[in-house]
């Protein structure tokens, strides 16, 4: 294939409740496939919520009985994967026959159950969970709810339209954790984040350039009206504004330059038709792991196998 049609998912999770947030993806997907999109991106923790406003009840040192029970809370609307969720979301990717990518929060279904992951779940066109990426590193207070994710859960896939693959929000900012991407030969690089200020596309706009890839950035556009209304009764979101997270989606070319620019202020399915030849142009003059590379001088190493288990 030589063109690709994307479809970036700027929308707002039903927040703390999973079953209406995979309701709403499911919509969404539908809709994306109606416009035939062959890739479909959804942002960060979309199910069941980016937990902004949220504390649960934390200060150095010391922990609360709500904020446990706000835990319990999120740990009951998360997913397991694979699992129901995931049949859910697969019967509807079937029907609009669109790769998809979509952030979760993935319960722990390994061992004790009691951890909880920030996801990216991967499914084919056909439906197939193909893959998940868990995020290596949460950024700040996420460490107080999230677990690290391992080595283990670094997947690129070979699509017609190229290899795919994604880091999570922050760990955009890990240099050598964009290296074992471009190492991988990833074509379109999919950035599902929650982080909307302006220093983020000037990120979005490097990778690309850096990458010579497409890179397609997906963040959720909610105001209080989508949290449960509970939730709204708490101090911290009585002090948050009406619009909790802005949007600032953005779809970006090899060569730097929006596609689609940032968008805010509102939920929107961004649409962009990648021409896959501007990789191979872009190469022309740089390749990070090509003919740019030096690796008699520099070289990677990258433990992909789970964690507790050592390198061969």
């Amino acid at each position: 294939m030589t063109t690709c049609k994307v479809a970036v998912v700027q929308a707002g999770s039903v927040v703390m409740s999973k079953v209406k947030t995979i309701d709403k993806a499911v919509k969404l997907i539908k809709e994306a496939g109606e416009q035939n999109a062959n890739i479909i991106v959804f942002p960060e923790a979309f199910i069941p919520a980016y937990p902004r406003g949220m504390s649960f009840g934390v200060l150095v040192g010391s922990r609360s009985d709500s904020g446990r029970n706000d835990f319990l809370r999120y740990a009951k609307n998360s997913i397991t994967v694979p699992g129901p969720e995931t049949e859910q979301l697969g019967a509807a990717v079937k029907k609009a026959g669109a790769y998809t990518v979509i952030g979760v929060i993935e319960r722990d279904s390994q061992t004790s159950g009691g951890t909880l992951y920030c996801t990216v779940i991967f499914f084919s066109p056909d439906g197939k969970l193909i893959g998940k990426h868990r995020k290596l590193k949460p950024t700040g207070s996420e460490r107080l709810i999230w677990g690290e994710g391992d080595g283990s859960t670094l997947p690129v896939f070979d699509t017609p339209y190229g290899k795919i693959g994604t880091l999570i929000c922050w760990e955009n900012y890990m240099p050598l954790a964009r290296a074992a991407m471009y190492e991988k030969g990833i074509q379109i690089y999919i950035a599902p984040t929650a982080d909307a200020r302006d220093t983020w596309f000037a990120s979005m706009k490097h990778i690309a350039i850096e990458g010579r890839c497409f890179v397609l950035s997906c963040n959720q556009y909610s105001t209080k009206e989508m949290y449960e209304e509970d939730l709204l009764e708490t101090e911290e979101m009585q002090q948050m504004p009406n619009e909790i997270t802005r949007g600032g989606s953005c779809i970006v070319n090899p060569f730097g330059e929006f596609l689609v620019e940032p968008v805010f202020g509102k939920e929107e399915i961004l649409y962009a038709t990648l021409n896959l030849d501007d990789i191979t142009r872009g190469h022309f003059d740089f390749d990070v792991v090509g003919h740019y590379a030096r690796k008699d001088v520099f070289q990677l190493n990258v433990n992909e196998n789970k964690r507790g288990v050592s390198q061969n």
